[in-house]
């Protein structure tokens, strides 16, 4: 299988692993504070990411990489967990699963500016009818919902952009499950301090489902998703590959009709019929026209 299209494969794990993140936290936010929920998923999964790298070794980041994998850490694994968390405080998963659709835009947008990627026009006219019907979905079928919330989950959407745009330009170096470790282990002290401050006074009432949440979104959410996400932006272009996640909020939906009991409309199917569409043409027309 040639580069770009392990790529895509990559991608397409990364991205469905991604697709349980926000139906999970909205579980986890219903035991947990989201400042506690954000910085002891990080703790847990910047523990595990330091064994892994103990364990395998390899190279480390160069000096001038650490200012990239700061950058790294502050969108994905601080921004974006916290943000997701404090929204799903207002608005419920399936709302929220909406906005993912518009993060393909932003991550190509900074893979523009971070990674330098130039996709074909037509690309960008795919991945605005992509953006569009997500959002027309999302009007229909569930309103305008909490103001305060959606603000939150834009905010999230473009800091998530930027995370992953850079931690793909980072990947083409360093390989897309050391940049992520790396960027864990980098802000696991921090973590581990505020995790401390912001522990509950008990947890007798945590129940099970919480707690598996928890152990989904720092595990898969916060390490073993990025490993195939990175590597996958990486081999198939920032821009091209980040089309896939305008499935994600379909495939997100089904696991929150599967774990919060949420129905699934046949407009949600006709829906992602179209943005399968968007995506095989962004695909089609996502390398750059050659140079003359």
């Amino acid at each position: 299988m040639s580069s770009p299209h392990l790529g895509w494969a990559y991608g397409f794990l990364g991205m469905a692993i991604f697709s349980g993140s926000l139906p999970a936290t909205r579980i986890a936010v219903g035991a947990f504070d989201p400042l506690f929920l954000t910085f002891a998923r990080a703790s847990i999964a910047g523990a595990v990411a330091l064994m892994l790298l103990l364990c395998i070794g390899g190279r480390r980041p160069a000096l001038g990489e650490l200012a990239s994998l700061a950058l790294i850490s502050g969108c994905v694994v601080v921004g974006f967990p916290l943000l997701t968390a404090l929204a799903l405080e207002q608005v419920n998963a399936a709302h929220s699963l909406v906005f993912i659709g518009l993060l393909p835009m932003a991550t190509a947008l900074f893979g523009v500016l971070r990674a330098g990627d130039r996709p074909r026009p037509v690309f960008w006219l795919f991945s605005l009818c992509g953006g569009g019907v997500i959002t027309l979905f999302a009007l229909s079928q569930h309103g305008y919902g909490n103001g305060s919330g959606d603000l939150l989950m834009v905010g999230a959407v473009l800091v998530c952009g930027l995370g992953y745009a850079e931690g793909a330009r980072l990947s083409r170096r360093l390989s897309g499950w050391r940049v992520i470790c790396w960027a864990l282990v980098l802000a696991l002290p921090v973590m581990l301090a505020l995790t401390g401050l912001s522990r509950p006074s008990s947890f007798a009432n945590i129940d099970i489902a919480a707690w598996g949440a928890m152990g989904y979104v720092s595990l898969f959410s916060m390490l073993i998703g990025f490993v195939f996400w990175y590597q996958g932006l990486a081999q198939g272009g920032v821009a091209a590959v980040g089309q896939l996640q305008l499935l994600q909020p379909f495939l997100g939906l089904g696991l929150a009709a599967w774990w919060l009991h949420e129905s699934i409309s046949l407009m949600m199917l006709v829906t992602c019929a179209i943005v399968v569409l968007c995506v095989a043409g962004a695909k089609r027309y996502a390398a750059p026209v050659a140079a003359r």
